[in-house]
């Protein structure tokens, strides 16, 4: 019988698994911009700007009008009018693009639906880089914070 104060060894991580860290409800009209990183879910109706460091779902009920959809990972369920660049694009049975796709990778369920070109490239270059980050990574940010005098 194992001892239940034995030491055991950690196991490493694999990979780190992309997750939706936002959702914009099924009901729910966005106009605007998204941008940043993190994983975000559409569900409801979005049209602007989209440019994320992550994974991009477009639920079965969502639906995405943009010029150009940026994303590591987008999953499209519902219905996307724009181009999409992306490291790896899924295009469920239920779903809809119209629009062209740079990709590495491509994959799609039988029903799906494209009206669009597909553009398979070794490295796709998504421009996601931060305004305040150079080539190093390293932060633009000056360290001492600037001083507020109240008179």
């Amino acid at each position: 019988m194992a001892n239940r104060n034995e030491k055991t060894t950690p196991i490493p991580a694999v990979q780190t698994v992309e997750r939706i860290t936002s959702v914009l409800g099924a009901g729910v009209i966005w106009q605007g911009s998204i941008n940043g990183s993190g994983g975000v879910r559409i569900e409801g109706t979005f049209e602007g700007q989209i440019a994320l460091k992550g994974l991009l779902v477009v639920g079965e009920t969502g639906k995405v009008s943009c010029e150009n959809v940026r994303a590591v990972n987008v999953i499209v369920a519902g219905a996307v009018k724009g181009n999409i660049t992306s490291q790896k694009v899924e295009i469920r049975a239920s779903g809809r693009v119209w629009g062209d796709i740079v990709t590495t990778a491509f994959a799609t369920e039988e029903g799906a639906f494209l009206r669009g070109q597909i553009r398979m490239e070794d490295a796709v270059d998504l421009g996601l880089e931060t305004p305040l980050e150079n080539a190093s990574g390293a932060s633009q940010i000056p360290s001492e914070t600037p001083k507020v005098q109240i008179e």
